[in-house]
């Protein structure tokens, strides 16, 4: 994962603790904690608890590393993360049950549901609770998206003359792709999605998407992992990935080398929602970290690691918006039109990438 450009930032006023928190439909958990709690309460006892531990939120994912230091600056809070998949941090709430490791976690927006389902998360809205869309929500507060990506190509250019500008070049061309592990990152997940879009099908019928992969494994053409060690190295050709990835990969090895585009025929964009553990051991600060991550600091924080934030009334400066990527690019990506449909689908994608692609693999 890219680690960001630190921009240099003044003072960051205080959150406005007088403020109450929108309220949750359930305004306690089993631990008893009250996430109906006014926001000056949520703040002093997540001072008190003087800790926050993540899980695939580590500093080099969109920028994350400022928002750590922020809450540490402004509220004392000390932050660890370990790095996962989404997949991976829902087992992980799971199986701590008793004795929790991890506050709060960031995963792709279909897993946000399947917490919930699983009973793995503690509601809290938020005092910017209506800038949210709906569709960026859970109606309770259990999970809440708080940045957008939308799938794309970063090419090597050293290693590719013309660099891949739709899904057909992609196609047609004799270089090799990486999306990375299918099985269980969200990431992946989507790029077949976006292949599948531009092939005919759609979240439920992700079986062009498929096809389009099987097609590079059977000609040796799928590889390895699109780490930046990787990318580094020369060893992948064209790696999709979210756009935010994409552009800070770039700026981290030579924003000279890597082209980063939005597929010409079309793209998915989506989004990470913050999960908060229901049985975190500090959970008014995973509160208090969610309400950062969604203010007009925690929102160019994001934008700074070239995600595109979820709140559209954030003023960002034109240099933050200069790192993003041209508006044009983004005119034919589109959301998921069925989130449940895709949560049923993204139950089904591992068994048949193993069966379908990964068993060509060389």
């Amino acid at each position: 994962m890219a680690i960001q450009k630190l921009w240099k930032k003044g003072l960051i006023g205080a959150l406005a603790i007088s403020m109450l928190a929108a309220c949750s439909d359930s305004s306690s958990n089993s631990n008893g904690v009250n996430s109906d709690a006014s926001l000056d309460e949520i703040t002093e006892k997540a001072k008190q608890e003087g800790t926050v531990n993540s899980v695939g939120m580590p500093d080099t994912w969109a920028n994350w590393v400022e928002t750590w230091q922020e809450l540490d600056t402004e509220y004392a809070i000390k932050h660890q993360d370990t790095d996962m998949s989404s997949a991976e941090e829902l087992a992980k709430f799971e199986a701590e049950k008793d004795d929790a490791t991890a506050d709060i976690g960031d995963v792709g927006i279909a897993f946000g549901p399947i917490a919930k389902d699983k009973g793995l998360t503690l509601p809290y809205k938020t005092s910017y609770w209506d800038d949210i869309p709906d569709w960026a929500k859970d109606d309770e507060g259990h999970w809440i998206v708080g940045y957008t990506g939308t799938i794309s190509f970063l090419t090597d250019t050293n290693n590719v003359k013309n660099a891949p500008t739709s899904w057909a070049d992609l196609k047609n061309g004799d270089y090799h792709v990486s999306i990375g592990d299918a099985l269980t990152a969200n990431q992946a997940q989507f790029a077949i999605l976006a292949a599948a879009m531009a092939f005919g099908g759609d979240e439920s019928n992700i079986q062009p998407g498929i096809d389009f992969f099987t097609e590079l494994a059977q000609q040796g053409r799928l590889q390895g992992d699109p780490s930046v060690a990787n990318l580094e190295k020369g060893e992948i050709d064209v790696a999709i990935l979210w756009d935010f990835n994409a552009l800070g990969y770039r700026h981290q090895i030579d924003e000279q080398r890597f082209d980063v585009v939005i597929p010409s025929e079309g793209s998915v964009t989506s989004g990470y929602a913050t999960v908060i553990n229901k049985y975190a051991k500090n959970p008014y600060a995973a509160m208090l970290t969610r309400e950062y991550i969604l203010s007009d600091a925690g929102q160019e924080n994001l934008a700074k690691g070239y995600a595109r934030p979820i709140r559209e009334n954030v003023k960002l400066s034109q240099e933050v918006k200069n790192l993003l990527l041209p508006a044009e690019m983004y005119k034919n990506a589109q959301p998921v039109n069925d989130q449940k449909q895709w949560e049923e689908t993204t139950k089904q994608i591992p068994q048949m990438y193993q069966e379908q692609v990964l068993i060509h693999a060389k």
